[in-house]
């Protein structure tokens, strides 16, 4: 089975949430290790997600300089998952077979895409499965 795992969004938010220490301090530790073994992965959603968030939603908002480092440092490494009609067509058999929002289908499309063995996020029920995959809440 493979070592990857993919990050969803939230980990990346987590990461600059100064009110919520442990999950900073989880979200971090992901990521570094991640970058670290070069065994993270994410999608183009990922990072078109956490931008929305980051640009808008924190406070102060990230710049564009900040963003554009980030992009390079951080995604850049991590990005494996392209949008591609066959990723669409995965995720829509996954929103009809599992009755699971198109979001979410796309994440976890991307993730058996990626080939990953665990998925960390809070969004889907923690030690579902998924294919080769598992779904890992890393806050639980």
């Amino acid at each position: 089975m493979s070592d990857k795992f993919f990050l969803d969004t939230n980990i990346f938010v987590y990461s600059f949430d100064s009110g919520s220490p442990s999950k900073r301090d989880r979200a971090l530790q992901l990521i570094r290790t991640g970058l670290s073994t070069g065994q993270s992965i994410v999608s183009y959603q990922v990072i078109q997600e956490f931008f929305n968030v980051a640009l808008r939603r924190f406070a102060p908002p990230m710049s564009v300089p900040e963003a554009q480092q980030y992009l390079s440092s951080v995604f850049r490494p991590m990005f494996a998952i392209h949008s591609s009609p066959a990723l669409y067509f995965e995720a829509l058999g996954i929103s009809e077979k599992h009755a699971i929002s198109w979001y979410d289908s796309l994440i976890l499309a991307a993730a058996i895409a990626g080939e990953c063995a665990v998925l960390y996020s809070e969004d889907f029920q923690h030690g579902r499965k998924f294919e080769h995959l598992t779904i890992e809440s890393p806050f639980a």
